[in-house]
């Protein structure tokens, strides 16, 4: 089973935190979505022999489109791929785009998943991401939202200055309200050259405190686990039947084609990524050519990154797939390696499968970082 991405780079306006690719002008959107599913079309070979499992409109902002366009879009995949008899088909959308007439429209199509943005229902946190909609819209959306649809997700953001433990507890306590069986929750990062960044250099805005980050990831965890959801990778929780097949499948290691500007590719053996122009997009699909770059990634590449993704999840990383995949090398060296996070109550194995402890899963990055391999090849 295989997903496919489709980028859509635009947004009404730029957060203050966000380092993605996407435009706030729409001129070229028509002629965007245009491309989008000429390169659809185009890219049909590469999964000729695969299922498409998940069909996710990641962005910028998906619901800024028509409802035509999302639509359209859909149906090029399912003229040109072979697509499952029940694929998770993911909207990610903002709640100012949300109005009941623009639910129902989504809800009466293929798609059956929204991913909403709310990132926080206090006011002075959404001014001072610089968000379209405000705390009201927020709410309103998911009043609507979920009387249409059921297979919801909210993405919620922690360690924000000025964010109190008890002012993050209100947060998570209201996503609960709502019955929403998915919340992806992320640390705020400073992301070189975003106006967040810049803003935190002039003194405007304080700089995000780790600590603190590490108090609301802690408190998120027990909260979410007293209600039933399952921290099923780093930044996603879960009810059960409710993780999401597109992210899950990027994590377990399975194929996916990324259409659209800066939309990544991966297809086991080789990673892709496309030009992150819009117009130089645009131009390069019509000449029928395709706008992207390729690797070839190396064993220890493919090593690193099954560490990275392995150790964020319950999954964890099997020191059997290790052995027999990598070799005794790899084998060995993750062994030496990962011996201090054990000791350190950092890293555990049970079952033959390395995961990180609860003391660890907030610093599972870094620790993945110190176990990746740079010389073997």
């Amino acid at each position: 089973m295989s997903g496919i991405y489709i980028h859509i780079p635009f947004c009404k306006q730029a957060c203050h935190y966000c380092d993605f690719h996407f435009s706030t002008s729409l001129k070229k959107k028509d002629e965007m979505v245009s491309a989008l599913a000429k390169e659809i079309a185009m890219r049909k070979d590469e999964f000729k022999d695969e299922t498409v499992a998940t069909i996710y409109f990641g962005g910028g902002t998906p619901s800024i489109l028509d409802v035509d366009d999302l639509k359209m879009l859909i149906d090029v995949v399912y003229q040109n791929y072979k697509v499952d008899d029940n694929p998770e088909i993911t909207v990610e959308a903002n709640p100012d785009d949300l109005t009941e007439d623009r639910i129902i429209q989504l809800s009466k199509n293929n798609i059956n998943r929204l991913s909403i943005g709310i990132q926080s229902f206090f006011e002075d946190d959404l001014k001072m991401m610089n968000r379209a909609h405000d705390s009201q819209e927020a709410q309103r959306c998911l009043e609507l939202a979920t009387q249409y649809f059921d297979n919801i997700s909210l993405d919620l953001i922690y360690g924000v200055p000025n964010m109190s433990n008890e002012k993050w507890k209100q947060n998570i306590e209201k996503a609960l309200s709502f019955g929403i069986p998915h919340i992806s929750s992320y640390a705020l990062t400073v992301e070189p050259k975003t106006a967040l960044d810049k803003f935190i250099k002039k003194g405007i805005i304080k700089q995000p405190d780790d600590e603190v980050a590490q108090e609301h990831f802690y408190i998120l965890v027990e909260t979410l686990k007293e209600n039933g959801f399952i921290h099923y990778e780093l930044s996603n929780f879960g009810k059960p039947d409710y993780f999401s097949k597109n992210n899950s499948s990027y994590w377990l290691g399975k194929k996916y084609i990324g259409i659209g500007p800066s939309a990544h590719s991966y297809d086991g053996v080789n990673r892709g990524w496309n030009i992150s122009n819009n117009a130089l997009y645009i131009k390069v699909i019509e000449e029928n050519r395709l706008p992207i770059e390729t690797e070839k990634l190396t064993l220890t590449d493919r090593y690193n990154e099954y560490i990275m993704t392995g150790l964020r999840t319950i999954w964890g990383v099997s020191l059997d797939r290790i052995k027999n995949e990598f070799g005794l090398k790899y084998f060995d060296y993750l062994n030496k390696e990962s011996k201090r996070f054990l000791e350190d109550d950092l890293l555990v194995v049970e079952d033959n499968v390395l995961q990180t402890t609860k003391k660890g899963k907030f610093l599972c990055d870094g620790i993945a970082s110190d176990l990746f391999l740079l010389n073997l090849e």
